[in-house]
């Protein structure tokens, strides 16, 4: 006759905790790896969205005057031939016997004032000259010119790379126009051209080739 089994009352509950443990220890470590994993998967970012905005920036350019004195006044037009009789007559230099067009604007103030660069561009002269004293030549985009003369001292020197509004100088005089004193002579080229600077200056340069 076979001798029956019999379990002490204790043994099934000491299998059941061993199997629960087991499966739950099962679960602990499938979940440990797949969070590994996720971690590893992504790349995590300690800023915000707001931290990669920037801020749009109006791409207008505005042409400016070469000071920013406001008791800068026109001592001397540029001559237009297509002007009126009093503004050629105020746009004539006399120079040792001989009169001469002015290519520019002279503007004048007692004090000495700041010239600054009517747009950003590079320095590609600066010279001075027996009859325009220090001069500075600076290159813009949209193929203009700007000439600075009869300064008395200059801040950049060729191949600087400057911005508008930035000072390049100092007005100062010169031996071709003695009478005016402390002034600034400015000429503007555009497309080669010399032009008037007072039908250029606060327009924007997306107008200049229309």
């Amino acid at each position: 006759m076979k001798k029956k089994l019999v379990l002490k009352p204790f043994v099934l509950p000491l299998v059941y905790a061993i199997f629960v443990l087991a499966v739950a220890g099962g679960i602990l470590v499938s979940s440990q790896l797949g969070l590994q994993t996720r971690e590893e998967d992504y790349t995590y970012v300690s800023g915000t969205i707001l931290d990669e905005y920037i801020p749009v920036v109006n791409t207008e350019v505005t042409i400016l005057r070469p000071y920013s004195s406001e008791g800068v006044k026109i001592a001397k037009d540029y001559y237009d031939y297509r002007g009126q009789d009093q503004e050629q007559t105020n746009s004539i230099i006399y120079h040792e016997n001989t009169y001469l067009q002015n290519t520019g604007v002279d503007y004048q103030q007692e004090q000495v004032f700041d010239v600054i660069s009517i747009l950003d561009g590079e320095v590609i002269e600066v010279e001075e000259k027996e009859l325009l004293g220090k001069s500075v030549t600076i290159k813009h985009n949209n193929e203009i010119i700007s000439v600075y003369q009869s300064l008395s001292d200059t801040t950049v020197k060729k191949g600087d790379q400057v911005s508008a509004g930035q000072i390049i100088g100092k007005s100062g005089s010169c031996d071709l126009n003695k009478e005016l004193q402390n002034h600034l002579h400015f000429e503007l080229t555009v497309n080669g051209q010399l032009v008037d600077p007072e039908n250029y200056f606060g327009k924007k340069l997306s107008e200049i080739n229309q």
